[in-house]
């Protein structure tokens, strides 16, 4: 049996003797497209990034609420209570977050910008 094993690799080896391995990479990347995906692979990472950069600089993450649970819901208090901070309410930790977020860029009702909004 090995003299047959013998025999299929001389002859494998003997076809692959002349083979310029730059050229056969060469063509099998143009084969496949390869840029194409590298573009795609890279537009995610592109995407990744912003998502990563996005949830490292929300006022949540920055400045890292206390979380309780308030009632039937999860609250996100920054500050000392309501009345003086800013809080987000949420069924889940994650909703509680996102709702502090929003309210941390909402101004004042009695500020120029809150009063301008609510007109």
């Amino acid at each position: 049996m090995s003299d047959s094993y013998q025999a299929i690799f001389d002859a494998v080896r003997s076809k692959m003797g002349n083979l310029d391995v730059g050229d056969a990479v060469e063509r099998s990347f143009r084969d496949m497209n390869i840029a194409h995906y590298f573009e795609m692979a890279s537009g995610e990472a592109r995407m990744a990034i912003c998502s990563i950069q996005e949830e490292m600089t929300a006022p949540s993450t920055v400045y890292r609420p206390s979380i309780s649970v308030d009632g039937n819901q999860w609250c996100a208090l920054y500050g000392d209570d309501l009345q003086s901070g800013v809080a987000g309410f949420g069924d889940t930790p994650e909703l509680a977050m996102a709702d502090f977020n929003k309210n941390w860029r909402e101004p004042l009702r009695n500020s120029p910008s809150g009063l301008a909004k609510a007109v």
